[in-house]
This record gives C-alpha cells, sequence and structure tokens, in this order.
C-alpha cells in the first residue's frame, strides 16, 4: 500500500495494474524504445551528415544568385530609365515556357527533388525576336542578365530543396529521440521499478500471512493447544 500511495502521489502515469504480465510487457517496451533510441540516433548522424555535405554548394549557389540578381535588378531600372515601363513590357512579349525536368530523390526517408533544365534560357537577340536598333544596349543587357539569374534559380533549386527537406527532417529525428529519451524511456523505468516494487511487497506480504497461518495450524511444529503434544491412541 506504501508503495502504490507513493507512486500515486507522482507525476507519473499508472500505465495498468501491477501483475508479472505487466512487468514483463514493460519491459519489453522498454526494450523496443531502447532499439527505436539506437535506430533514430543513427538516422540523425547520417542526416547529419548529408546536411553538411549539401550546406557548401548550397551557400555557393545562393551567393551567385545574390551576385546575379545584383547584376540584373540594377541593368532593369537602367533599361526602364531609357525605353519605359511599357518599352519594357512590349519588348518582353511574346511570353515562352522553360521545360525543366523533375526527377525524386531519396535518402533516409527523406524525399526531395532534382531539377534539370531541358530548355536552354539565354538566348541572342535574334532568338528573342527582337531588332538590335529598335531594342538598345540597356535592354539587351537587362535580358541577358535575367536569363542568367533564372538559370541560377533553377540549378540552385535541387540544392535548396534537399537542405531545407534534409533541416526538417533532422529537426523531426532530434525532437523524436528527445520525446523517447527523456519522457518514454524514463517513464517505462519508472513504471517498471513501480510494478516490481508492489509485486515484492505483496510476495513478503504473503509470506509473512503464510507463516502466521503456519503458526495457527494445530499440530504444526509438535504441539497442540496448549503446548500439548497430541496422544496417540
Amino acid at each position: 500500500m506504501g508503495a502504490e500511495g507513493r507512486s500515486g502521489g507522482g507525476a507519473m502515469r499508472n500505465l495498468g495494474p501491477a501483475t508479472r504480465f505487466n512487468l514483463l510487457r514493460h519491459r519489453r517496451r522498454l526494450e523496443r524504445v531502447r532499439k527505436g533510441i539506437d535506430l533514430l540516433t543513427r538516422k540523425r548522424q547520417a542526416l547529419v551528415a548529408d546536411l553538411f555535405r549539401v550546406a557548401a554548394p548550397a551557400i555557393e549557389a545562393r551567393s551567385r544568385v545574390e551576385a546575379a540578381a545584383a547584376r540584373a535588378y540594377p541593368a532593369l531600372l537602367g533599361a526602364a530609365a531609357i525605353n519605359g515601363a511599357a518599352g519594357i513590357d512590349a519588348m518582353g512579349w511574346p511570353t515562352r515556357q522553360v521545360e525543366v525536368e523533375l526527377t525524386v530523390t531519396e535518402s533516409w526517408g527523406v524525399a526531395s527533388g532534382a531539377v534539370r533544365r531541358l530548355t536552354p534560357v539565354r538566348r541572342t537577340l535574334e532568338a528573342r525576336g527582337q531588332a538590335p536598333p529598335l531594342t538598345g544596349p540597356a535592354a539587351a543587357a537587362a535580358a541577358t542578365e535575367f536569363e542568367h539569374l533564372v538559370e541560377l534559380l533553377l540549378d540552385a533549386a535541387s540544392t535548396e530543396l534537399l537542405l531545407r527537406r534534409l533541416a526538417e527532417a533532422l529537426r523531426r529525428t532530434s525532437r523524436q529521440v528527445n520525446t523517447l529519451e527523456n519522457r518514454v524511456a524514463p517513464g517505462l523505468s519508472a513504471e517498471i521499478h513501480r510494478v516490481r516494487a508492489l509485486l515484492e511487497e505483496r510476495e513478503r506480504e504473503d509470506h509473512t500471512r503464510l507463516k502466521h497461518l503456519l503458526r495457527l495450524r494445530p499440530g504444526v511444529g509438535g504441539s497442540g493447544p496448549g503446548g500439548l503434544r497430541p496422544l496417540r491412541g
């Protein structure tokens, strides 16, 4: 009763009555939890290694994109200052589609995608269908810079997507490991200790009760009531 009162007053929720079956079940669950912690820990280590492997190319790709954007937008402002916004819109007609191929990849259960350009992005003035005298060097330079920027964005999309997916998977795996290590495993260990203590206490009580009954039973120990040995006929 004392063990039950101590366990009931804590924050730990009892996972069932104190029986030998529940004790074995809790031990099996704790073993599975420890195996899960080991597996998730190895997965987290692999994700960290992949994340460091992808981080450097992703940082380089971001730097190239930022540098290209720093050149493209001032060029666009310069072309708009010369030709006007309406003139820039007219030069951008007709629009075109850029075809890409997306291949699904997977690493430690983390799905990602690889983007490959199927259509060339950068074009010449003739391929754009624009007359050089009517376009002007500022608009042509702005178009070239933005086509280069689009190429860099498509090339960086695969690495950027993989980096974000790996970071999300690493955060989710770390949260799972922390939950198993700091909540589930200690809770099961405490429950195993509680059930074992109650079973041992019941066993001691049963043993004490049995000894008491044996002392009260007539003829046990060679003496009857009043301490006299029973007579035989």
